[in-house]
């Protein structure tokens, strides 16, 4: 009788060491894209879940539901991400297995497209366009910008001989 009583206690602390995780390891996520280049995005996929599209530099909300991601970061972790950016009439699917920066908090998934398709991956609950957002959102280039044009020192060149070119145009106070 003695060792029953002693079995029994001895599976009710094990039964109490094995307890089981404090919360889920993974959430489902939604998905932002923001172009940061000249081109469309017609559509997008992470995984095996749709992302939506994008205007030529824009930055749009995380509303397409939703790609799993885990809860906490680690090292390694990375998504699949196809994308179709049309040539005129023609559809280009593209595909690249992609980093995903760190984060400490769960939050919508943001894929940030660049020229060379170049593509990186944020974790947050700001939306692309917002100044908390951890990548800048575009910049969408003015048409009549000159181009850009360095001196060996790295100088913008351009902006030297422009405002010397315009000094003599401004009113002085």
């Amino acid at each position: 009788m003695k060792y029953l009583i002693l079995l029994a206690a001895a599976t009710c602390l094990s039964a109490c060491a094995a307890a089981p995780p404090e919360g889920p390891e993974e959430y489902g996520a939604t998905i932002g894209i923001v172009n940061h280049t000249d081109k469309y995005i017609y559509a997008t996929e992470v995984g095996t879940s749709g992302g939506g599209h994008a205007a030529r530099y824009s930055a749009g909300i995380a509303n397409v539901c939703c790609v799993v991601v885990p809860v906490k970061w680690h090292a390694g972790l990375r998504m699949n991400v196809q994308w179709d950016m049309p040539e005129g009439s023609e559809h280009v699917w593209k595909e690249k297995m992609v980093e995903v920066k760190k984060y400490d908090e769960p939050g919508s998934v943001y894929l940030h497209f660049f020229d060379n398709d170049e593509i990186r991956i944020v974790v947050t609950d700001w939306i692309g366009g917002a100044p908390e957002h951890p990548i800048p959102p575009p910049v969408k280039p003015l048409v009549n910008d000159p181009p850009m044009r360095y001196d060996s020192a790295g100088k913008n060149k351009s902006s030297l001989a422009l405002s010397a070119a315009t000094q003599g145009s401004v009113p002085k106070r």
